[in-house]
């Protein structure tokens, strides 16, 4: 069942109760039919025989291969369509469970670090290689035979595999997402508040440094190491996100979004918002109001 949240966006209520650990669905379907939409449960996909199909997973649009298998927090929006998908059968499997499932107590056990860090990411969105796909193709397909417990503990087993596997794709910038997100380092983490709350305005690398109590130098080296990406890099991701927000959520104009994310003009916005998802963000609201897609 959905309801309407914003033009173009539906707040789905899944089939899961609040007694049942999580839910699976198994199609075969000629189209995707499904409206974009968000939950409030953790999902994870499973598409075959989809390839040229498009996906939308936050503020990311991308195309989908011959296997996808996507892992999706809570809340963020995501649909698949049709695109340039050649006519025949879709088989999709989705599971669904509760964002409660694995409380907080059980996550922060040692053990349990990478499961830990892997639902974080999924609050934007993972997509896992057709390597590790495969890997764990048959695993999902057999979930629906197994019964109580039994099948808690092969969901279990699924989402080891998954949290430990190589070469993952974080879709959607993180500040798409309302969420927080949890870092190994404390530093980095106040860091990331500061940008979060400031985004909107001119950061110098030495603000953020003084933030993390450190030299410049140092700290613009300890940063990259840590997220993998430089400064300027970061802070243009969170802009992005923001905007991405805004564009779906909002009926400001292109340029008083570009201002209100940081960018000084709009020329610089346009060539940011480009060069990340190949796409404008005049297409980039269309695809969210009218189902149609820019790549």
């Amino acid at each position: 069942m959905y309801q309407a949240v914003t033009p173009g966006v539906m707040h789905e209520i899944t089939p899961l109760t609040p007694g049942d650990c999580f839910t699976i669905s198994s199609r075969v379907k000629k189209d995707f039919d499904f409206p974009l939409h968000y939950h409030s449960e953790y999902e994870l996909t499973l598409i075959l025989n989809a390839k040229g199909a498009k996906r939308i997973v936050g503020g990311s649009i991308g195309v989908v291969d011959d296997i996808e298998l996507v892992f999706i927090g809570p809340n963020l929006y995501h649909s698949w369509f049709n695109h340039q998908r050649k006519p025949g059968d879709i088989q999709e499997i989705t599971i669904q469970f509760h964002k409660d499932l694995f409380g907080e107590g059980f996550l922060k056990r040692n053990q349990l670090s990478m499961l830990k860090s892997m639902f974080n990411n999924a609050q934007r969105g993972i997509l896992f290689s057709q390597e590790t796909a495969e890997g764990v193709l048959d695993s999902i397909v057999n979930l629906k035979q197994k019964t109580q417990f039994e099948a808690v503990l092969a969901l279990l087993s699924i989402l080891h595999s998954l949290s430990v596997a190589p070469n993952i794709k974080l879709l959607s910038e993180p500040g798409f997402a309302s969420e927080k997100f949890a870092y190994k380092s404390r530093r980095v983490e106040k860091v990331f508040e500061f940008l979060y709350d400031n985004y909107e305005k001119p950061i110098a690398l030495a603000e953020a440094a003084k933030i993390a109590n450190m030299p410049t130098v140092s700290f613009s080296r300890f940063f990259k190491k840590r997220t993998g990406k430089s400064f300027i890099d970061t802070i243009n991701e969170i802009r992005l996100g923001h905007a991405s927000r805004m564009l779906v959520d909002t009926n400001y104009t292109i340029a008083l979004i570009a201002y209100k994310c940081g960018f000084n003009n709009i020329s610089n916005f346009n060539r940011a918002f480009k060069r990340k998802k190949q796409c404008v963000p005049r297409e980039f609201r269309e695809t969210y109001t009218s189902g149609k897609v820019f790549i």
